[in-house]
């Protein structure tokens, strides 16, 4: 789905209730019925209710659900995003929203900026989107979960990302500084770098080969497996030294799938995450060092017993519930396979083509459960998904400054800030003061 600002613009302060009322129904109701809404929005008289749950389902904020046994609306995926940017907004993270710049496996990159201009990047997770992938070798656990259970797994996603990035960063980790989060988006640093993936030649791949697998053994050290440690996932800094030189200095991403070194298969994906790296280095640097390791049992038993993050995170707020729900979806899609396959620049016609055929194949079966059983059991098919190559992780394509296009987003506050295309058509009913 794409995320598109323009009518954030035109919502009032009642439509944000109702919108927010839809929310939180949605926790223990698929399909949020009409009454509750109406209860949990609070506005004075049906009428008024009634109006904004038709202004936002009319830009597919909310959604009625056909053939159900009551009369009730459920959230989108565009309602879950205007609200996420709502409260970035009242916390003054973001001001403008810019360009698309990264599409991942189940997560989309922009590039925001706050009030003062400073350039941001906003990561939105849309877990369920590769689910049609998956869903043959899967079907008890994926095909049989409902939209605002895929929301629920993108909100878990979002917040263990940013509770291992605050942690990391605070013990001097080299990833984005974390700015804030909100539902199932997360606001972090813009870093003018580029991903291995794309680098065809360093000066120096011994070096930087020791720096990566240092990363590795650190993060064992304090309790921490990256579990999907690969060219996609890291980005390369070019920091101008004293003598003139340039120095690469790696950036580590991408924390949703990370894993404690207690996890019953911590030693499989700590050794996959070095071997992806050498894998890697061979293949594009022509680099094979003789030494042995790093191994996992040697890592942990310098690991420090006053620091570990991972104990940390879940008394953050991001308990063994959480972990265990989020953790068992990762373990079902795969935290990446550690095989990726180098390649070009796709063709962007045959990528919106696959991409157009994957999403019919999932409307049509979501539109076969919504008849049936009156609820969907699918992640959103009204326009809400755009499968993509299945990669490992997210596609950055760096661009400069004036071509992000960034768009205030313009909320309009009060109920006396009207749009100019309200205030015309008041005008032209007649009854405008």
């Amino acid at each position: 789905m794409k995320l598109n600002p323009k009518a954030i613009r035109y919502l009032t302060s009642e439509d944000w209730r109702v919108l927010t009322a839809v929310e939180t129904g949605s926790r223990n109701h698929e399909v949020v019925p009409t009454t509750l809404i109406t209860q949990l929005a609070g506005l004075r008289g049906g009428s008024g209710v009634h109006k904004s749950i038709s202004a936002l389902a009319k830009v597919n904020l909310i959604a009625k659900v056909k053939n159900a046994k009551y009369d009730g609306y459920r959230l989108t995926y565009g309602g879950l995003d205007y609200l996420a940017l709502n409260s970035h907004r009242k916390s003054s993270t973001v001001y403008s929203l810019g360009n698309q710049i990264g599409v991942g496996k189940e997560s989309d990159i922009y590039v925001v900026a706050a009030e003062s201009g400073r350039q941001c990047v906003l990561k939105v997770h849309r877990l369920g989107r590769i689910s049609f992938r998956t869903v043959k070798a899967n079907r008890d656990y994926l095909r049989n979960r409902s939209t605002g259970s895929w929301m629920y797994l993108s909100r878990l996603a979002a917040m263990k990302e940013y509770a291992f990035m605050q942690a990391l960063r605070r013990e001097g980790f080299p990833v984005p500084e974390p700015l804030g989060q909100s539902r199932h988006t997360i606001v972090m640093e813009f870093i003018d770098a580029f991903p291995l993936r794309q680098i065809d030649s360093v000066p120096d791949p011994a070096s930087l080969y020791a720096e990566l697998m240092e990363i590795i053994v650190k993060l064992a050290r304090v309790g921490l497996i990256h579990g999907d440690y690969n060219e996609f996932n890291l980005l390369i800094k070019e920091v101008p030294s004293a003598n003139g030189e340039v120095k690469l200095v790696p950036i580590l991403i991408d924390f949703p799938q990370m894993l404690s070194i207690t996890h019953q298969n911590a030693k499989f994906y700590f050794d996959r995450d070095v071997a992806c790296i050498k894998r890697f280095f061979l293949r594009r640097f022509k680099f094979e060092t003789s030494e042995p390791g790093p191994f996992f049992a040697d890592a942990i038993k310098e690991s420090d017993k006053t620091t570990r993050l991972d104990v940390e995170v879940e008394a953050t707020g991001f308990n063994k519930k959480m972990a265990k729900d989020l953790d068992r979806y990762i373990e079902t899609v795969g935290r990446g396979d550690g095989t990726e396959e180098e390649s070009g620049n796709q063709n962007e016609g045959e990528e919106s083509e696959e991409g157009e055929e994957d999403q019919e194949e999932g409307q049509e079966e979501d539109q076969e459960e919504v008849e049936d059983d009156a609820v969907p059991d699918e992640a959103p098919a009204d326009g809400e998904i755009e499968l993509q190559e299945d990669e490992a992780a997210t596609t950055w394509r760096p661009g400069q400054q004036a071509q992000f296009a960034f768009e205030p987003l313009g909320f309009s506050e009060e109920k006396s800030s009207s749009t100019p295309r309200v205030q015309t058509s008041k005008k032209q009913s007649g009854w405008s003061i």
